[in-house]
């Protein structure tokens, strides 16, 4: 997929490139897939391109084709270390460029999790197909904390493959043996002898890739915090998000989806000021302007009137989760005996969570253009090849007659997978014939979010001072999965189904304990529900780390050793809660008033346990003071983005549990900007420690991880200070 010649600087694949110029030179990579095709990725003037993910410019520049979508996580920075460190270049010298579609950019790790119950011969299949169905439709999406997890290895492979090819080619031009040669800082080196890569690449680009290149046995870069290549253009404004796409003759557009449901019944445009433009589509009415100020003003000027849905969205979905947990549900898990979960000295507790929105600072955007049957999108999107689908499905031409250009999200959460806004900024373009940049206001971005479900859960469990003898769990949520497909990939979609996968973390617990079952129950929804930051984990965390607290404080154990006398057969994960607990001191109430909770969690091959104290005032919501967090995410690439990550998915579910929900009134949601739907404040932020253990097992996800242990441990923390035992989210009255 190559760039459109026409495409106004600034605005092409090339030039969203972030912190390196393109020179001309090699291009080289890996894949396995066969060349049944040309290599998508383009070559700029003079440029050779071999294969997938690295060019190296005759000015000695490294540019990394980045499959991944940055939304601040670094994901851009860190997979071009990997490639860096087995090529032998300077950092200095390295830049990124969004990988166009294509196998070679599939994500391979995207169904890892999915796969890790199944028996191990089954899984070895199901991943190989997995892996090859991926590769042909170019499955591209950013999610489920897979960037490092799912390229890691290819990358590597192309780092090493290109450092060999230079090696060869400057070990000719030497006379000498090539795997007497290495690569350091930009040049390729042999005892005296010394080229930088600019001088030899030409060269290089002649030499045939190895299909199994040497990795190197010790890293250089990896693992060292090197600067992110992101930070500069984000500092000096440089760096271009979804609404600083400038096209030539571009015009801007303003939405209004309606209620929940809703039918439209009537449009009163006799107010629309003149030069503005109405659409028309049977989800939605647009308004395009010469600025989008002017759109917005224009669109408030036009009255629409609905007819509401049979059955709205109202206060009767969380009253359902409720009634859920008294149907027999299906059983996803049962190991041993839990009659004594039932039994005398057994607790019982009912959990509640709410919907939440995801609150990205930056509201939903695409900027589309439509000349001779092709469509160009460019949009802060987290799957470009769900965007590509949607907006060829929308407009019904083929999906190689649609281009994406990926540009900076400004948060994502989840929500910037769907490809609503694409698809939404290719009609309107279309519809009016130039190109068009579509801004979804505050109000709309609250409005027709695809939320995090609301969840119900009763758990029945007896312990005592060795840990838990008896688990029963029964867990009523819709299924985010059924929605999430029959939106964005019709073609594989089917009916809601209870399942293990619906209720991620609350299947497989990581301690010890003899008879465990667990129930799911799907819940009647008709909102649109979508992936939130760490998905399932981001309610079974709550529910499953709550409860082991009130089951160590009923066998009279501190709720520390409580968990760890249950992880013996889990050194990781005993590992990460001692050091945890070493860094944050005492649990329980360590001074009148203030108290500290712990909770664990493994979600997306991290493992992460935090520590969370907090302060009780008469009179005023919980004030959470300090957080620390140790996690084993496996071998780290960047221990300041490691750091990063955790702190920003901490304060991410902390702004979830102590103020996140969203209710329904009408076929509305009733939170539809900040005012009602607050945000953590700096001020209200607690001091955070992040203790990162060393670790040579395959890299974890971090992007997510962080924030599922948080809601718990504060919970806890609470119930230490004296503060009762909270079962409910949001842990602030509105």
């Amino acid at each position: 997929m190559g760039v459109n010649a026409g495409v106004t600087r600034g605005v092409t694949r090339r030039n969203l490139l972030i912190a390196a110029g393109v020179g001309t030179g090699l291009a080289v990579g890996w894949a396995a897939w066969p060349r049944r095709r040309a290599i998508g990725w383009a070559a700029g003037e003079g440029e050779q391109v071999i294969n997938a993910f690295i060019k190296v410019g005759v000015d000695g520049r490294v540019t990394v084709a980045v499959p991944q979508a940055e939304m601040g996580q670094g994901v851009w920075s860190g997979l071009a270390q990997i490639v860096a460190d087995e090529l032998g270049a300077d950092w200095r010298a390295v830049g990124v460029e969004p990988a166009p579609l294509g196998p070679e950019y599939a994500n391979h790790g995207a169904f890892n999790d999915q796969l890790a119950g199944m028996p191990a011969a089954m899984r070895g299949l199901a991943g190989w197909g997995a892996t090859k169905v991926v590769e042909y439709l170019e499955f591209q999406i950013t999610g489920g904390s897979t960037s490092i997890r799912g390229f890691e290895a290819p990358l590597r492979h192309a780092g090493a493959a290109a450092r060999e090819m230079l090696c060869r080619a400057a070990a000719r031009r030497w006379d000498v043996d090539w795997d007497e040669c290495d690569t350091a800082g930009g040049f390729v080196v042999h005892k005296a002898n010394r080229i930088a890569f600019a001088d030899i690449a030409g060269d290089a680009r002649l030499e045939d890739a190895p299909d199994e290149p040497v990795l190197r046995a010790a890293p250089v870069l990896v693992g060292k915090p090197v600067l992110r290549l992101d930070i500069p253009a984000k500092t000096d404004g440089s760096a271009r998000f979804g609404a600083d796409v400038r096209l030539p003759g571009l015009r801007y557009a303003a939405i209004a989806q309606g209620p929940i449901g809703a039918r439209r019944t009537g449009i009163d445009r006799s107010a629309l000021p003149a030069g503005a433009r109405l659409v028309e589509q049977p989800d939605f009415v647009a308004v395009v302007a010469d600025g989008w100020f002017a759109a917005k003003t224009a669109l408030e000027a036009v009255k629409i009137s609905y007819a509401a849905a049979a059955n709205p969205p109202g206060p009767w979905l969380e009253a359902g989760l409720k009634a859920a947990l008294d149907s027999e549900g299906t059983e996803v898990r049962s190991d041993g005996s839990v009659g004594a979960a039932r039994g005398t000295g057994s607790i019982t507790a009912d959990y509640t969570l709410p919907f939440l929105a995801h609150a990205c600072l930056e509201p939903m955007t695409a900027t589309a253009r439509i000349e001779n049957g092709k469509c160009e999108v460019w949009a802060p999107t987290q799957s470009a090849t769900i965007a590509t689908w949607g907006v060829a499905r929308a407009l019904d031409i083929d999906a190689d007659d649609v281009v994406i250009y990926p540009t900076l999200l400004g948060g994502g959460f989840g929500r910037k997978v769907e490809m609503d806004a694409c698809v939404q900024a290719a009609l309107i373009a279309r519809a009016v014939g130039a190109p068009v940049q579509l801004i979804w206001s505050r109000e709309e971005d609250f409005g027709h979010d695809m939320w995090r479900p609301a969840v119900a859960a009763r758990l029945r469990g007896s312990a005592g001072p060795g840990g838990i003898g008896a688990w029963d769990a029964h867990v009523a949520v819709p299924d985010i999965g059924a929605g999430f497909t029959g939106r964005n990939v019709p073609a594989v979609a089917g009916s809601p189904k209870a399942g293990a996968g619906a209720i991620e973390g609350a299947v497989d617990l990581p301690y010890a304990i003899d008879g465990v079952r667990v129930v799911h129950s799907l819940a009647d929804c008709n909102v649109p529900l979508g992936f939130w930051r760490s998905v399932g984990h981001s309610f079974t965390g709550f529910i499953v780390e709550s409860f082991v607290d009130e089951l160590a404080v009923s066998a009279d154990v501190d709720p520390g050793s409580f968990r760890l006398a249950m992880l013996k057969d889990q050194p990781r994960h005993a590992a990460v809660l001692r050091a945890v607990l070493q860094a944050g001191g005492p649990l329980g109430r360590v001074s009148p008033g203030v108290g500290r909770g712990v909770a664990l969690v493994e979600s997306f091959g991290s493992i992460v346990a935090q520590v969370a104290e907090v302060a009780l005032v008469d009179g005023a919501p919980p004030r959470v003071t300090r957080v620390w967090a140790a996690v084993d995410c496996g071998r780290v690439i960047n221990p300041d983005t490691v750091r990063a990550q955790v702190e920003g998915g901490i304060v991410y579910g902390l702004t979830a549990a102590l103020h996140g929900r969203v209710s329904f009134a009408g076929g509305e949601a009733e939170q539809r900007n900040f005012d009602s739907y607050p945000l953590l404040t700096l001020a209200d932020a607690p001091a955070i420690e992040v203790i990162i253990i060393a670790s040579n097992e395959n890299p974890g996800g971090i992007g997510e991880p962080g924030t599922p242990p948080i809601a718990p441990a504060v919970a806890n923390a609470i119930f230490a200070a004296g503060g009762g035992r909270r079962r409910d989210l949001p842990l602030v009255a509105a």
